[in-house]
């Protein structure tokens, strides 16, 4: 994955003149309470509304088995959204928290607690960070079937910064419980 689709082109800050490069951002979205389909179309049209975003793919939906949640959990909706941005992480990090918030997203003390609405920055770019408040590339994506089979069926090149390709990944991860639902659609602005 490269830092920006052609690494000479660069986007100018209006407001301050600064030139921020353009980076190819992953989001993975999920849902296990309430609307599931609505809420990840909520969160696709949000990303789309988003200024300085460009979307470009969003992958199909697949149905999820919760991944180390309390017992009880209801299945998730998953996908994928790809798309360009001169958004800093830090800022991208913003917006997919208000995001949630915007679908009454239930911050918890219980470790992968059921929710409305799951936005996480799983590659920004060749970005990488390790502060509490953002951790890139996600640190457990790649191992997350649910991640990986969505972004895989968009960009089966792609890579994990640090971690190896995603098609590798995939053929390592537990794949049980993560089913393709071709009846489901998201659908890009």
């Amino acid at each position: 994955m490269t830092e920006t689709p052609n690494p000479h082109m660069i986007s100018t800050d209006t407001l301050t003149g600064e030139m921020h490069p353009i980076r190819r951002t992953v989001v993975a979205l999920g849902s296990n309470l309430g609307d599931r389909l609505a809420n990840l179309q909520g969160a696709v049209d949000a990303l789309a509304d988003t200024p300085e975003v460009w979307l470009t793919d969003v992958s199909p939906v697949y149905e999820t088995v919760p991944v180390d949640a309390p017992e009880g959990s209801e299945l998730y909706l998953n996908a994928v959204v790809l798309f360009d941005t001169t958004l800093s992480a830090a800022r991208l990090m913003d917006r997919a928290m208000a995001i949630e918030d915007t679908f009454d997203r239930e911050r918890s003390e219980v470790k992968n607690a059921p929710r409305t609405l799951d936005v996480d920055l799983i590659v920004v770019g060749d970005r990488r960070s390790d502060e509490d408040w953002l951790r890139l590339p996600h640190p457990k994506a790649h191992e997350r079937a649910f991640v990986l089979q969505p972004w895989y069926d968009l960009e089966p090149d792609a890579e994990i910064p640090g971690h190896g390709q995603v098609a590798d990944l995939l053929g390592k991860a537990d794949r049980h419980g993560v089913t393709k639902r071709d009846d489901l659609a998201l659908d890009l602005q």
